[in-house]
């Protein structure tokens, strides 16, 4: 069994505590890397998670810690984030989606070989998972029965915030702490060509990356923290231009899906200029301050590896989450609580 690495903080700090807010991108299987991310962030004494805002798998991840440090704090938190991973990894080993042998050879996480991922890559373009009853369930609902304390989650000291898409109206919604179910869970990562919509009170729900990946408003009107550190899945930017229908797929997914989270940033960044300006409008938001880890490994990962569960691809993942949040630590420390360390102005740039 792989033991989870828990570096002791690389540089010690006697600074007082600072609430945070965290926002969490989707990304199926890429979630394990944010796993990492938290780990690392979760060993900062001084940092305390004030809300986390997720979708699909940041959902998913944000509940989970929730609820373990509803129940035991920091340590609780992270074990409950590594039992999580591992069921998810167990419960891969029965997918029919696996590497195929040339990509095991070769070190590639990709799927792109595997005959199963093709033929289902194939079929959801053609086939609704209404018309396939194997496609209605979904394998994550008793893991997450299993992973999450539920009633921890609802009464816990950490706001969550999970945005599923409503499939009538198009709008995100947001489920807060008390709202959040495996259900809740499951539509937040529901993709409309895989699984059939996620009903809750009567309406149907599919993925809330259509809709906010993650949201940030929340954060905004009902967290008493100003900072706020976005961990990405979806690059925002990708070299080169596809040219394979899988690739042109995948990067228009990556584009819908980081949307109406640029939106939401370029709000907040028209209102700091508003308020530079001496207007006083969105004063709340423009006093956010806006941080991201670097994740520069998910340009070099396609679509199918979303859905590889492999131990060894997850805890890689985990391995370069917690790489990225030392060097997000050690470049940005001091920018915590007091400036904002990502650019947002340059997304007013041609507008």
């Amino acid at each position: 069994m792989t033991a989870q690495k828990s570096e002791a903080p690389s540089k010690p700090t006697d600074r007082p505590p600072l609430d945070v807010d965290l926002a969490l991108q989707g990304g199926g299987s890429h979630g394990a890397f944010t796993w990492g991310v938290l780990d690392r962030l979760l060993q900062e004494k001084w940092l305390r998670i004030d809300g986390i805002s997720g979708t699909s798998a940041g959902a998913m991840n944000a509940a989970v810690l929730a609820s373990g440090y509803a129940s035991g704090g920091p340590e609780r938190a992270r074990s409950t984030l590594e039992e999580f991973w591992r069921s998810v990894s167990r419960a891969a080993l029965l997918s029919p989606f696996q590497r195929g042998p040339v990509d095991i050879m070769l070190n590639r996480w990709t799927l792109d070989s595997s005959p199963l991922f093709i033929a289902m890559d194939l079929m959801a373009r053609l086939v609704s998972p209404y018309d396939l009853t194997p496609f209605g369930g979904n394998p994550l609902t008793s893991l997450l029965k299993d992973s999450v304390d539920f009633a921890a989650l609802a009464a816990g000291p950490i706001k969550v915030f999970v945005t599923a898409t409503n499939v009538r109206t198009g709008r995100g919604r947001v489920f807060r702490n008390h709202e959040i179910t495996p259900e809740v869970l499951l539509a937040s990562a529901c993709l409309p060509s895989l699984f059939q919509a996620v009903e809750i009170d009567g309406e149907a729900y599919w993925d809330g990356g259509y809709a906010g990946n993650p949201t940030i408003t929340p954060l905004v009107r009902e967290c008493i923290s100003r900072d706020t550190i976005l961990i990405p899945l979806n690059p925002v930017e990708r070299p080169g231009t596809p040219r394979t229908a899988r690739d042109i797929l995948n990067r228009l997914n990556e584009v819908s899906f980081n949307a109406v989270l640029l939106k939401e940033l370029k709000m907040i960044a028209l209102l700091r200029e508003l308020a530079d300006a001496g207007h006083g409008e969105g004063a709340q938001w423009a006093g956010m301050r806006i941080h991201m880890v670097p994740n520069a490994i998910m340009a070099d990962l396609g679509y199918s590896s979303k859905l590889n569960a492999e131990w060894a691809f997850l805890t890689m993942l985990r391995d370069e989450g917690r790489r990225a949040a030392e060097t997000f630590l050690a470049t940005h420390r001091e920018d915590l609580g007091h400036r904002s360390s990502l650019d947002i102005d340059r997304l007013l740039d041609g507008t």
